[in-house]
């Protein structure tokens, strides 16, 4: 169980990272991705599924379903307050999916992508 998972236990409904990849049907570390960034939106100015969108290439409908998953608005808005609560939940997120290890988690999740959906 990830730290991201134990922290998410908290939210109504015991969200676990798994549980929502399955539903959304995007692996784990997509989803984990997709949660954290919507989180880090959420206590942004502007469309929260549209920055993550951006942050993590990840596509807004597949956003708009893991936010579905985590109890809608008043869910995503658990996860931002335990994200800027948690803050070494993102270092140890953006180092378990930077691959690659070149500081960015982005090329790597979209390599990811690819991947699940057989493109080269």
């Amino acid at each position: 169980m990830s730290l991201l998972d134990s922290l998410l236990g908290q939210l109504s409904g015991n969200v676990d990272v798994a549980a929502i990849a399955a539903k959304v049907g995007i692996d784990p570390a997509t989803a984990q991705n997709a949660i954290t960034a919507l989180g880090q939106a959420h206590a942004q100015e502007g469309d929260t599924v549209e920055t993550a969108a951006a942050q993590t290439g990840i596509a807004p409908d597949t956003l708009n379903q893991v936010v579905g998953a985590l109890g809608g608005v008043e869910g995503l808005g658990q996860v931002s307050q335990i994200l800027q609560n948690n803050p070494q939940i993102l270092s140890s997120i953006n180092s378990f999916l930077d691959r690659d290890g070149d500081g960015s988690a982005l090329n790597d999740v979209l390599g990811m992508a690819k991947g699940l959906f057989g493109k080269a």
